[in-house]
């Protein structure tokens, strides 16, 4: 298990790489990803798929289905 300087310090690597306004769209990103393939490995047909802009926001047509 990583100690408290370790992750600290993959936080501030983190940071650097992609900005800290990227860092939520990026979180949301991959807690999408491992849900669906949860949802793929337990047998079911339909995934959540969404579009996103450039920005890293949700498209209009997205934002009426949430």
């Amino acid at each position: 298990m990583p100690g408290f300087t370790e992750l600290l310090l993959l936080l501030v690597i983190l940071v650097l790489i992609f900005g800290a306004t990227k860092l939520p769209k990026l979180g949301a990103s991959i807690g999408r990803t491992v849900k669906n393939f949860k949802q793929a490995s337990a047998g079911k047909e339909e995934i959540e798929v969404s579009r996103v802009n450039r920005d890293g926001e949700l498209s209009e047509g997205a934002k009426d289905k949430e």
